[in-house]
């Protein structure tokens, strides 16, 4: 069995992350290349930095960060709104938003129905 290697518009993880932020951003598509092109934030400046020194798990708030070539490999805990949620970077989320990988919403699993929800329900015995 052969080992797929990971390529992303024809570049291999290495050379991705050999290659500057401009030069990356050739290769995003348009919204990341302009969010590149405009700067990052204080927020995600400090992030990104945080990513590259620390050993630990990172937690974040900035769920419109792109995923960039140097994070990969690294664990990282995104907010959902309510709790952090960890995920680990694999190569084929370079380009996307954290975001995208911690839902804010979960599946709503109704019950059954509450005394007088229906008609029916006001014949039942409340025992």
């Amino acid at each position: 069995m052969v080992k797929k290697i990971f390529v992303y518009r024809g570049k291999s993880l290495e050379e991705l992350q050999s290659l500057s932020l401009k030069e990356l951003a050739e290769y995003l598509p348009a919204r990341q290349r302009r969010k590149i092109e405009r700067g990052f934030t204080a927020q995600e400046k400090i992030l990104i930095e945080n990513m590259k020194t620390s050993k630990k798990t990172v937690e974040t708030h900035c769920r419109d960060t792109i995923v960039l070539p140097e994070m990969i490999g690294k664990s990282i805990k995104i907010h959902s709104g309510k709790e952090f949620v960890q995920i680990m970077l694999i190569p084929e989320m370079i380009g996307h938003y954290f975001g995208e990988f911690v839902m804010t919403r979960k599946k709503v699993a109704h019950n059954a129905p509450g005394i007088g929800a229906t008609k029916s329900s006001s014949s039942v015995s409340v025992r």
